[in-house]
């Protein structure tokens, strides 16, 4: 699985809105590889961001 879906999967599983350091705690992954797919799940409309720094799937 990509990046970028292991990072929507663990968004949409939590149910609630989460920071990437949520996500890397999550999925295993670097924290530097959360920013990277949440740049371009942003750039890609298939997130928002409820508040500051806080992302949650579209």
């Amino acid at each position: 699985m990509e990046t970028t879906e292991k990072v929507l999967k663990a968004m949409a599983d939590a149910g609630k809105p989460l920071k990437a350091g949520e996500i890397a705690e999550i999925t295993g992954l670097e924290k530097k590889d959360i920013d990277n797919a949440i740049k371009k799940l942003k750039k890609e409309e298939r997130i928002v961001s409820p508040k500051v720094c806080y992302y949650e799937p579209k």
